[in-house]
């Protein structure tokens, strides 16, 4: 995997030969945080690109597990204040919790979802765990 020097450099090069490039990047930037802060992702503004990418690649992960095993994202996401399924809420990022930290977290998540239907527990639904 290329470090972020070797990224920077590439798409040093692609601007070059695109000057419409960094403005479609940024644009895509804009439009990830938006779809993540949408689902309750706190974003600091210093991550870079890549993390961005790797946020949202965690998130789908955790909201596919949700949903393949009866979760409402509609219900167990965002501003819900009693969510049908606690566990199906995926992690606020805490305080000053790097990038790494929070992606950890978002995959512990996401194999509790599905360690839980491979035991065969139920997921979702009102009452499901009260």
């Amino acid at each position: 995997m290329p470090d972020a020097r070797e990224s920077e450099s590439y798409e040093e090069r692609e601007e070059a030969l695109d000057p419409h490039r960094r403005e479609e990047r940024l644009r895509v930037r804009q439009e990830t945080i938006a779809h993540l802060e949408s689902r309750g992702v706190h974003i600091t503004g210093a991550e870079s690109d890549s993390e961005i990418g790797d946020l949202e690649d965690a998130v789908e992960r955790f909201e596919q597990e949700v949903d393949a095993h009866g979760g409402d994202l509609f219900v167990d996401t965002g501003p819900a204040r009693e969510p049908d399924d606690p566990l199906f809420v995926l992690p606020k990022r805490r305080g000053h919790e790097s990038v790494a930290e929070y992606l950890g977290r978002i995959d512990d998540a996401t194999l509790r979802v599905h360690r839980r239907a491979e035991r065969g527990e139920g997921g979702g639904g009102a009452g499901a765990h009260r």
